[in-house]
């Protein structure tokens, strides 16, 4: 009789049909999308591989101290230890040599571009001993500079420098004669901060004077002065402008 099942026949059926059932409801789910909120989790590397470095942050809004052009100025203190005293202290004087070693005070400044190079000028006074000759025996100087600098990626910058310019030598600032001098040596300079260093120098300083009768009537020749000079100065920095 039609719409009965009797026996194997029903239970083969039977177990078909809730087969097939499964097998639909199963790839509904696999194809249904995830909740709302939940992701992923990234695969995991494979054992004995260091996980991927993420990415590089970016860089601030300030260049690299060589990528900016810097305006520098600041003041050093020195001494000046005098190792040849030359014509102005002729071997037949018969009065005291009028100039020796001493110290002062340096004033500079200058321009230090984006690179190894500082170009600039500075103003020195020094108090020489004179041997009472003069009340303030005082030698001034007015030069022009420059130095190049060795980066080595350090705070720490050794530089070699050149410098030449006219100087007068007088009492109270006066000019009882003068001539011109000249400086070369080098130092290193230590960066506290991108607008402030610290440096030391070593030079060397001839100083070139014309001759003069002084006060006592002692003729004095022309001639080269010599000076080794030691200054510790401290500079700052303005930023003026960058590539």
């Amino acid at each position: 009789m039609r719409g009965r099942c009797f026996g194997a026949k029903c239970f083969v059926g039977g177990g078909l049909a809730v087969a097939v059932a499964t097998t639909a409801s199963v790839a509904r789910a696999d194809d249904a999308p995830p909740p709302a909120g939940s992701e992923s989790a990234p695969p995991e590397p494979p054992p004995g591989e260091a996980p991927a470095s993420p990415p590089p942050l970016p860089r601030g809004d300030h260049p690299a101290p060589l990528q900016v052009d810097y305006a520098q100025y600041g003041l050093a203190i020195g001494g000046d230890f005098d190792i040849e005293s030359g014509g102005i202290c002729p071997s037949n004087e018969i009065t005291p040599c009028i100039i020796g070693s001493g110290g002062g005070l340096t004033l500079r400044g200058g321009y230090r571009p984006s690179g190894p190079w500082f170009v600039g000028g500075a103003y020195q006074f020094s108090k020489l001993d004179s041997n009472n000759l003069f009340r303030l025996g005082v030698l001034q100087q007015v030069r022009a500079e420059m130095r190049y600098y060795f980066d080595f990626g350090s705070p720490f910058a050794p530089y070699i420098e050149a410098g030449l310019g006219p100087c007068i030598y007088g009492n109270l600032f006066g000019a009882d004669t003068g001539g011109a001098s000249l400086r070369a040596g080098g130092g290193v300079s230590f960066e506290m901060s991108r607008f402030a260093v610290v440096g030391l120098a070593l030079v060397y300083q001839p100083v070139l004077l014309v001759g003069y009768t002084d006060t006592t009537n002692q003729k004095r020749d022309t001639g080269v002065t010599q000076f080794l000079h030691l200054e510790v100065a401290i500079e700052l920095r303005t930023e003026v402008g960058r590539e």
